[in-house]
């Protein structure tokens, strides 16, 4: 555990909460944990930071996806299949991220999630009615969820990062025609495997600091759960007015980002 005061740390825990709350509704709970942690430790490697984060996010995900899974029709054979795809997906982005600036991709995400922002805000059926749930989707378009969602999107996390969940819950809704609860609650299911991933590569490279991780995640898996039942409560259009609040915010952080650096 880090030597940190006992201010920095509450401030940490209610961050957890609040990131796993999120990440649970309409994912981007990592705009929130990951600056919160830079901030509170400002001594410690991003390494390490960057791998509890991920220790921290993999328990509040996977209990998100496991009170979806109870509670909601979430396609769980599909979810794997493209989970395990952006596992794939998110390592030959890493792969190539060394050799991309982010000030080259920050702008075009931005033009990007504000296009998205537009299109839900001028399209408000988008995501209330579930096409892909309760009948079987073509061979088709679980392949084009596979490779695009699962490969693409995977491919962005490793190259990039920021907003992965987010974009993972409106591809799902426009490639699998499910409502927006729906996809976020299979995204959940995307992001244990996403997340297992690169946390398995952190700890095989010792960047994670366990104790600190065990406490947040405590509060992350609070927060998840409780995202979860309110979403599965209030439905997609409590979903939908969210997904935008995370949209708006993840372009301004970006916004800020670009013009700061």
């Amino acid at each position: 555990m880090p030597d940190i005061s006992l201010t920095t740390l509450v401030l940490l825990c209610l961050a957890a909460a609040a990131a796993g709350w999120i990440d649970a509704v309409v994912g981007g709970g990592g705009l929130l944990l990951l600056p919160a942690l830079l901030l509170g430790l400002p001594q410690t490697s991003a390494a390490h930071v960057l791998g509890t984060n991920k220790a921290v996010a993999i328990v509040g995900t996977t209990g998100a996806a496991i009170t979806y899974a109870r509670k909601a029709r979430v396609p769980v054979r599909t979810a794997v299949r493209i989970g395990l795809a952006a596992l794939a997906g998110s390592m030959g982005g890493a792969f190539f991220a060394a050799g991309i600036s982010s000030d080259v991709l920050r702008p075009v995400i931005m033009v990007v999630l504000l296009a998205v922002a537009a299109f839900v805000l001028l399209r408000p059926s988008f995501g209330t009615a579930a096409d892909g749930v309760g009948r079987s989707v073509t061979r088709a378009r679980t392949i084009t969820a596979i490779v695009l969602v699962g490969g693409g999107i995977g491919f962005y996390d490793g190259l990039f990062g920021p907003g992965t969940g987010t974009f993972l819950v409106l591809a799902l809704t426009a490639v699998l025609h499910l409502d927006l609860l729906t996809a976020s609650a299979t995204a959940k299911i995307v992001n244990v495997c996403t997340n297992g991933g690169a946390l398995a590569m952190f700890a095989y490279q010792g960047t994670v600091l366990w104790q600190l991780a065990a406490l947040l995640a405590v509060f992350n898996l609070v927060g998840g759960m409780f995202g979860a039942r309110m979403a599965l409560r209030k439905g997609s259009e409590f979903v939908r007015g969210v997904l935008l609040a995370v949209v708006l915010t993840l372009v301004a952080k970006l916004a800020f980002d670009q013009w700061s650096a």
